[in-house]
């Protein structure tokens, strides 16, 4: 059940929620927070369903994975797909916005949500950014009725935080493998590799993609540092500031 489907009656009972992202290092495409959430009477099953940490997952198992948990009606799902472009835009802005701060946003995003829709969350497991303690502490500041546990590794420490994982992760894939292009320069091609910044194929694409005046395509996230050493191939914009005194003849 997706985050905007009808709500279920185990949602008015006490459940419990795990939140994980996917693709918060890679220098192409979104990161992708993703929440699991379920009545706490169903936390033994979720147990069972051999949910684990995405990252030790082959391809296929955990886009079957998600597919079982889609059809499962005991058990919600959300997801909150940060564009590369806004990543760029708030870690570059004048007040700038660090990648923590849009992650714990994001994932308070996602508790707000699903506390709209009716859910009734009394515990929430968060895989870390950060000091988990800090963390632990904001969090419970702003939702001060619910019990947060934000751990190293959640992921691969509590079931309903794997099961987020999976969504994450199977999300942010499905978004890089179907991303449409924004830009039509003939010679734009999709071998972009795995987007992580250390993959040879990913640096060979920025190579070519890159633009002396209008830098990289839409589905870089221009303010990762790899970007850093391509700005000497491309021309210095100087903008004119108008002043607001100044009228057209």
């Amino acid at each position: 059940m997706e985050s905007e489907s009808t709500l279920p009656d185990w949602a008015s009972k006490p459940c419990i929620m795990g939140i994980d992202e996917a693709g918060r290092g890679p220098v192409l495409g979104p990161m992708v927070y993703g929440c699991l959430y379920c009545a706490r009477s169903y936390e033994k099953t979720l147990s069972t369903l051999n949910f684990a940490d995405s990252k030790t997952l082959k391809e296929e198992k955990r886009e079957e994975l998600f597919e079982k948990l889609k059809a499962n009606e005991l058990i919600g799902w959300a997801v909150d797909v940060i564009d590369p472009r806004e990543l760029s835009a708030k870690m570059l802005r004048k007040i700038k916005i660090n990648l923590n701060e849009i992650s714990h946003d994001s994932a308070s995003g996602l508790v707000t949500r699903v506390l709209n829709m009716g859910v009734l969350l009394t515990d929430v497991y968060v895989d870390t950014v950060g000091d988990p303690e800090k963390y632990r502490i904001k969090l419970s500041e702003r939702f001060p009725s619910i019990k947060f546990v934000v751990a190293k590794k959640a992921d691969s420490l509590y079931p309903v935080v794997s099961g987020a994982s999976i969504v994450a992760k199977v999300t942010r894939d499905r978004a890089l493998r179907d991303w449409v292009l924004d830009e039509t320069a003939e010679n734009m091609t999709r071998n972009f590799g795995s987007g992580y910044p250390g993959d040879p194929e990913t640096k060979s694409w920025l190579e070519k993609h890159q633009h002396s005046v209008f830098g990289f395509p839409s589905l870089v996230r221009f303010s990762w540092g790899t970007c850093t050493s391509y700005s000497k191939n491309m021309v210095e914009v100087v903008w004119s500031v108008i002043s607001p005194y100044f009228t057209f003849p």
